[in-house]
């Protein structure tokens, strides 16, 4: 089980979130909602281990996740298959067979990444988290570029991720449809804002 317990995090010197609490199963997703601003960004970088929380605690290893933010992590100068072999010799994995076929870029895998559409970019970028074979997925708004097909596409990898006993921990207002998936309202732990009585509190920042 992955728990995150009492998790306060901060953007810079601003504090987001705090009180963040959460368990996830294997085998079970969980959708991070909320609106613009209110945090999900700085709260999956934390779990990711990309910036230190302000309190709390995180009970995962860090070398068991893998996480997608809004870069797609590419090298425009190498293949579709270049890129991905990079990727599955990093993290150890012997083929990237599955990921070019289970996200439709077989017909693409020679071709040069800076020659890819945004659409194509982003499949390729989403296809590096089939090759680390770690059983958690971090998840920032992954479906930005895709089209309709793409999404169904990716909605599948997921399917079959959580089906082998992986988890997903996703920022999306996008409908997936994935089995055994909760959703979790950021908004319910905002950070409170300073008042004029708070110590260092300036009214030119409201």
């Amino acid at each position: 089980m992955f728990q995150v317990r009492a998790l306060a995090c901060a953007r810079g010197s601003l504090l987001l979130l705090e009180g963040v609490q959460f368990s996830l199963r294997r085998g079970h997703a969980l959708v991070l909602r909320g609106p613009n601003g209110c945090g999900k960004t700085t709260l999956l970088r934390t779990i990711a281990g990309l910036q230190r929380p302000i309190a709390g605690e995180i009970d995962v290893e860090a070398d068991i996740i893998a996480y997608a933010g809004h870069a797609d992590g590419i090298k425009s100068t190498l293949t579709v298959a270049e890129n991905l072999q990079f990727w599955a010799d990093i993290y150890g994995t012997k083929t990237i067979d599955s990921a070019l076929d289970q996200m439709n870029l077989r017909g693409l895998a020679q071709r040069m990444a800076q020659n890819l559409s945004a659409g194509q970019k982003r499949r390729l970028g989403l296809a590096r988290l089939i090759v680390t074979a770690r059983p958690i997925w971090v998840l920032d708004e992954p479906t930005v570029s895709l089209d309709t097909a793409s999404v169904a596409l990716f909605a599948n990898v997921i399917r079959d991720h959580l089906g082998s006993g992986g988890m997903a921990l996703i920022a999306t207002h996008i409908e997936l449809g994935l089995p055994e998936v909760e959703v979790l309202d950021l908004s319910a732990f905002k950070a409170r804002l300073p008042t004029p009585g708070d110590g260092g509190f300036d009214e030119a920042f409201l």
